[in-house]
């Protein structure tokens, strides 16, 4: 069977994903990356352990009034954590739709510009990749996930 010539980008266009690697070097919590999410419907973002066996003290997602993230911070979702991710390969997933973003920053009178993850180590010495997925855009197009080569 050959090789297809017809440009197939489904999932590429429909769903903006990047991997950030995660080694903040402290304990204290730490926002992983601001994105904007006003012309998406849902955001999913997974945490995977690459080094390190301490515990994952936070993992939620935050939106911001700011989309560099300096405005104020407004918590719309955590992980429970009931089992700790805390071996090498483990990996916790959290995910939130536009709605519950609009509704928490609604609740606290302000109005959200981005949204990012938000993990904290119990060991400054751990480490891990977070991803992000945000789904459905308004409207589709090619480029919405990207090679990133440095």
């Amino acid at each position: 069977m050959g090789v297809s010539v017809q440009a197939t980008n489904r999932f590429l266009a429909n769903h903006a994903v990047k991997l950030y690697d995660f080694d903040p070097d402290g304990v204290n919590p730490v926002d992983v990356a601001w994105v904007p999410f006003h012309s998406f419907f849902g955001l999913v973002v997974g945490f995977f352990r690459t080094i390190g066996t301490g515990a994952v003290d936070g993992f939620k997602i935050l939106a911001n009034t700011k989309a560099d993230g300096s405005g104020t911070d407004v918590a719309v979702k955590a992980h429970a954590l009931g089992s700790q991710p805390d071996a090498v390969g483990d990996q916790v997933w959290l995910e939130v739709t536009a709605e519950e973003v609009r509704q928490a920053c609604t609740d606290a009178g302000l109005v959200p510009a981005a949204v990012s993850a938000n993990v904290e180590f119990a060991t400054a010495t751990d480490e891990g990749v977070v991803v992000y997925i945000r789904t459905d855009p308004r409207f589709a197009k090619d480029g919405l996930t990207a090679d990133v080569v440095a």
